[in-house]
Parts: C-alpha cells; sequence; structure tokens
C-alpha cells in the first residue's frame, strides 16, 4: 500500500533548495522545494488513504467481532477509529518541521522521525517499521495460500455435491506464492508501476464488496440476526481462550486500522495553498468515516450471518457455499491484491537491505558490481547485481518458510497488529507532536497525550500477548508443515 512512498525515496535523495526562489514564470510548475508542483486534492488524498487500508484487514473483523460481542465489538471499532483519527491529525502537522506553512517538507514518515524527534528514535522506528513489514510479508503469504486453497477446495467441494470434506495440505499453495514472489521481487522498482495500486484497490473492493454481500444474504436466509451481546460464549471456549481470543481480537483490529505509516507520504502528494495540514485532516476525516462504516458493516453482517461460529477469515472459512463461483472470484481477487501488495510492502526492505551493503562495502565487486542481461524482446538489458539476486530470494523463502511453520491467519494478523499500532500510530505521532507544538510538560494537554500513549501501549500489549498466546495453543494442536484444513 503506501510503503511505495517510502521505497521511492532513496532514489531521489533529499535536494531542499534553501534559498529563495525567484518568482520568475519558469518557477511556475514547481513547488518550493524544487520538486514538480503536486497536484494532489482532498479526493485524491481520500482515495489513496482508503486504497491503503481496507485490505487484507477486512477478512478477520467477523471473526474479532464474534470474540467482542455486539455491545464491545463496534465499541471496540469505533475506539480505535478514533484514536487513528486523532493521531492522523497530529501527524499531518508534522509534515513540515517548524513551519506549517513554509518549514522543510518531510517525504516519509521515517524522515518526519529523523527530522523532529532525531537519530536514536529514528533507529527503533526504523526498526519498528521493517518488523512490520517482515511480518506483513509473512501474513500475506499465509492469506494468499489459504485463497488458493479455498478455491481448489471449493471447486473440489462442489463436484462431489458436498460429501467429500477435500482436506488439503497448504504447503503446495505456499511455495507457489513463494515462487511467484521470488520472480516479481527480480523486477527493478516494481512497487513504482503506476497499475499496481489502482489493481489493489479494485481488487480489495471486489472482494470486500462480495464478502459484505454474502453475509448481507446469509442474514436475509436466515431471517435472523445470530451472535450475542457479550461475544462467544464459555462453553463452546474455555475461561481462558475467551480471554486470550478478547485480546487477540483487539490486535485483529488495531492491524484493520494500522496504517499511519502512509499518511505523511500520501500528504506529500497534496498541493498548497490552503496548507498540506488542512487538506490532510478534512482527507482522513473522509476517509476515516468511510472505511469505519466500511468496516462495521463487514464486521457485524459476517457476525450477524454466522454468530459465534464466524470464521478467522470471512471468504475462506467456508461459511458461504454457494454461489461457488463468486467465492472463486473474491479469492482470486485476494490473490492478485496479496502478489502485488507482498511486493510493495517488501520492496523498502530490499531497498534499506542493499544500500547499506553499498554504504558499507563499497569496493566488493561480488557486492555490488552490475551485471547486465540482454533479455530477447526488450529494449533495453536487465541490470542486476549478486548480492540482490540472492538477498531477495532469501528474503522469499524465509517468509515462506515462517508461513509454513505457523500458518495461523489471525494470530499472525493480531501480532502485526500489536506491534505496529501502538508505536506507529500512536507513540511517534504524539512525541512528534509535543515537539513540533512545543507542548509543555505537565501542561492539561501533555498529560492527556501521554494517557493517550499509555492507554494505547497497554491495548498493544495485551493484543499481543492474546496473539502469541493464541499462536501456543495453535501449535500445540498442529504439526509443523503438515497442517490440512
Amino acid at each position: 500500500m503506501g510503503a511505495t512512498a517510502a521505497a521511492n525515496n532513496h532514489h531521489h535523495g533529499h535536494q531542499v533548495f534553501d534559498m529563495a526562489v525567484p518568482q520568475q514564470p519558469a518557477f511556475k510548475c514547481f513547488d518550493d522545494d524544487g520538486r514538480l508542483k503536486r497536484t494532489g486534492t482532498v479526493w485524491t488524498a481520500s482515495a489513496h488513504i482508503i486504497t491503503a487500508v481496507i485490505g487484507s484487514g477486512v477478512l478477520s473483523l467477523a471473526w474479532a467481532i464474534a470474540q467482542l460481542g455486539w455491545v464491545a465489538g463496534p465499541a471496540v471499532m469505533l475506539l480505535f477509529s478514533l484514536v487513528t483519527l486523532y493521531s492522523s491529525t497530529l501527524l499531518s502537522d508534522c509534515y513540515r518541521t517548524g513551519d506549517a506553512v513554509s518549514g522543510k517538507r518531510n517525504y516519509t514518515y521515517m524522515d518526519a522521525v529523523r527530522s523532529i524527534l532525531g537519530g536514536f528514535k529514528f533507529k527503533i522506528c526504523g526498526l519498528i517499521q521493517y518488523l512490520n513489514l517482515f511480518g506483513v510479508a509473512i501474513g500475506y503469504t499465509i492469506a494468499a495460500s489459504i485463497s488458493m486453497m479455498a478455491i481448489k477446495r471449493s471447486n473440489c467441494f462442489h463436484k462431489s455435491g458436498g460429501k467429500d470434506p477435500c482436506h488439503m495440505s497448504s504447503n503446495p499453495y505456499m511455495i507457489i506464492f513463494g515462487v511467484t514472489e521470488i520472480l516479481l521481487s527480480q523486477v527493478p522498482d516494481f512497487d513504482q508501476i503506476w497499475w499496481i495500486s489502482i489493481v489493489a484497490a479494485v481488487m480489495s473492493f471486489t472482494y470486500s464488496a462480495i464478502g459484505l454481500s454474502l453475509g448481507i444474504v446469509q442474514v436475509a436466509a436466515n431471517g435472523v440476526f445470530k451472535g450475542s451481546l457479550t461475544g462467544i460464549s464459555i462453553g463452546a471456549v474455555t475461561q481462558t481462550q475467551k480471554i486470550w481470543r478478547t485480546f487477540q481480537a483487539l490486535g485483529d483490529i488495531a492491524f484493520a486500522y494500522s496504517y499511519s505509516v502512509v499518511l505523511i507520504e500520501i500528504q506529500d502528494t497534496v498541493r498548497s495553498p490552503p496548507s498540506e495540514s488542512k487538506t490532510m485532516k478534512k482527507a482522513t476525516k473522509l476517509s476515516i468515516a468511510i472505511t469505519t462504516i466500511f468496516y462495521m458493516l463487514c464486521g457485524s453482517m459476517g457476525y450477524a450471518a454466522f454468530g459465534d461460529a464466524a470464521p478467522g477469515n470471512l471468504l475462506t472459512g467456508f461459511g458461504f457455499y454457494n454461489p461457488f463461483w463468486l467465492l472463486d472470484i473474491a479469492n482470486a481477487a485476494i490473490v492478485v491484491h496479496l502478489i502485488g501488495a507482498y511486493q510493495v510492502f517488501s520492496q523498502p526492505i530490499f531497498a534499506f537491505a542493499e544500500k547499506s551493503v553499498s554504504e558499507r562495502f563499497p569496493d566488493n565487486d561480488l557486492l555490488t558490481k552490475e551485471l547486465e542481461f540482454k533479455i530477447p524482446g526488450f529494449r533495453s538489458p536487465y541490470k542486476t547485481n549478486v548480492f540482490r539476486v540472492v538477498f531477495r530470494c532469501c528474503f522469499v523463502v524465509l517468509t515462506t518458510v515462517i508461513s509454513m511453520l505457523m500458518p495461523f491467519f489471525n494470530d499472525v494478523v493480531g501480532i502485526l497488529g500489536a506491534l505496529g499500532f501502538w508505536p506507529l500510530t500512536v507513540y511517534f505521532p504524539v512525541e512528534m507532536y509535543i515537539k513540533q507544538r512545543k507542548v509543555e510538560k505537565w501542561s492539561t494537554r501533555w498529560v492527556c497525550l501521554q494517557m493517550l500513549s499509555v492507554s494505547c501501549l497497554v491495548i498493544s500489549v495485551v493484543a499481543g500477548v492474546g496473539s502469541i498466546a493464541g499462536v501456543m495453543l495453535d501449535l500445540k494442536v498442529y504439526k509443523p508443515f503438515q497442517t490440512t484444513y
């Protein structure tokens, strides 16, 4: 999603012209930092945010609401959306360091952390962000393989008229996905191909809409809203399981809202005047309102349709059998979306690794020498180097192996949501805002911001613990490399 811009950054370097540019007609098409004039508006920014947010997080929402129930589920979702809205507002003030109208621009989230909070926090932020991206790559591998398998299973199920349960292993599908990603990861600047994000957006809307409409149809067929006020009952799960699952549900919902990392990059596409932060505040209000309504609908319709039995992944949990072709379309859309999204999320890691290596060993031919291959049918030769090929292959192999060891979509998503939520969505924006706006220590505003930060830290910790406990419980039942659904 939004990691694209982060990856683009290392290409441009940071040429910021501090001198006053004389206002001659020649400069009409450039902004104050010497880059091409930005043309984004509230509408384009909102569209970017919505496409960045509505992704595979939608699929686990029905399960999350089923753990929490009709009262707490929607309430927690509302809470997360308000926290995200507030922290997005704080972040929009960090696009320019110093003055809101003419301060130096930060092109990415990491730039903002570096220029406002300094080197040490920047390193920690980088570590968390790269860990998060690595985790997302694993989560996407699991989700994509489950969807491929669901297509295969629904067709097999359909053929046998529902008699054969069609158990199969997800491993071959993970390997297929891994091989595809190894090939795509060798394509230079894959994440900058302009139509990738459009395809991803169309796909994610397709499967979210299909999930939502199937939920509505199912509710109509049942003639009753399933589910209870307090969520899954203690009979169906043990007391301790109920607690862990409740915590894990928090992580799943947090994951669905984890996109603050993208916001500064999106803000960098917006034109001024009015100041970028004003436009951005409008855009975040609009887009968070739309996504929250959409999430509430998807989650609550899924829960209303299946009650306590709501599957961990709405479209592959076999709550729906028919119309099977529609489910196949939805799952195919998920696979296509995730194949592209995997690249967009792992490119920043590749860029970082390659940059670090070339800076550390500039004279080592093996690591830095560019090799050219002529490919028949292409005009320009294909350039690569040994390190790039080896590192990218190893990265994809590693994510695939980890996915095969623990193919639990919900738990992994919960861990990711917990890991990224507090530091990236709350802690850094709050710290940057305090520094930017020079909020005094122990003033009312400062105390409120710190309380917000601490309470979100607590949520993050319990969600993380709950998800890790979930992985542990699942691993007891499950033998690595032999899973069958």
